[in-house]
């Protein structure tokens, strides 16, 4: 007699108003199940979550929002708006505050990050675990790359800005796709296309240089979030592309100071670690997430809540 194999998981892709602004978001999995929340760097959106979302939501309630000024989420003006971390943390935990997510696991890669950490130092009794993909923490994992962005950090010139223009080009967007990867033909150029089509909007390219001219931000909050770090010590899984030329392996490394029982795993590959190792990715995240997170749902049941 032939197995009968678990339906496939439906992702539902939904908006909610946060603060006056609608923010878009991927969600999956029972809503009764540890919450796990993913968070995207740039110049992405949760549409680099697009695979991992179903791979998890049989046992999780996964949820992906876009943060502000990135993918279906709201753009406003730069003059309606204070695009920064500080910003983006607040939104993230208002959507989960309407989700009644009270208790969640981080995925954090990129600007997810620093927006992750804010969202645990304002509630680490909140956070039951981090999953860390090429989200820097620490100077050692910023190296020759972030000279240009230093120097804006330095001085918010017109020249300086416009050193980081060409990063903002389809051409950077790329780079951030392929750089350090072994087989690019396992990496879909739909990603980095899709990106850059909402990097194009009118008005987006002033708003991601106010973005990253705030990114000096979340390097000053660098000793706090270490502190948490040892002061909370929440379980840790580290998964690092190890070839990123934008946050260097030194930066994975780097946490194992502040949490030594941390499980760290670097790849063979680059910033994107998912588009390219979602197949070693994935069992390593289920392996740490079954260890940590108590209660999980049934693998056959899905979330089908509004």
């Amino acid at each position: 007699m032939a197995s009968v194999s678990a339906p496939p998981v439906v992702t539902h892709h939904r908006a909610r108003t946060i603060d006056g602004l609608e923010i878009f978001y991927r969600e999956a999995g029972r809503v009764d199940a540890p919450v796990l929340v993913l968070l995207h760097g740039f110049p992405s959106s949760s549409h680099m979550y697009r695979n991992l979302v179903p791979a998890l939501a049989d046992t999780y309630h996964v949820v992906a929002p876009d943060l502000p000024g990135f993918g279906l989420s709201a753009m406003p003006p730069l003059d309606r708006f204070d695009y920064g971390f500080s910003t983006f943390a607040k939104v993230v935990d208002g959507l989960l505050e309407q989700l009644g997510a009270r208790r969640y696991a981080l995925y954090v890669m990129d600007y997810g990050a620093p927006t992750g950490f804010r969202l645990a130092l304002d509630h680490p009794d909140r956070v039951t675990a981090l999953i860390v993909q090429n989200g820097n923490a620490y100077e050692d994992g910023m190296g020759d790359f972030w000279n240009p962005t230093r120097a804006l950090w330095a001085d918010n010139s017109a020249a300086n800005r416009d050193a980081i223009l060409p990063f903002l080009t389809l051409e950077g967007t790329r780079f951030q796709y392929v750089s350090g990867v072994r087989d690019e033909t396992r990496i879909d150029p739909a990603a980095w296309m899709h990106d850059q089509l909402f990097l194009d909007r009118p008005g987006n390219v002033a708003i991601q240089l106010e973005i990253i001219y705030d990114y000096r931000t979340n390097v000053a909050l660098y000793p706090e979030i270490h502190a948490y770090f040892r002061d909370r010590q929440p379980p840790t899984l580290i998964l690092w592309g190890a070839n990123d030329p934008i946050f260097v392996v030194e930066g994975a490394h780097a946490f194992l100071r502040d949490l030594p029982h941390a499980e760290l795993h670097l790849l063979d590959t680059g910033h994107f670690a998912l588009e390219d190792k979602a197949d070693e990715m994935v069992p390593l995240i289920r392996d740490f997430l079954g260890r940590h997170l108590p209660g999980q749902a049934s693998p056959s049941t899905t979330f089908t809540g509004a």
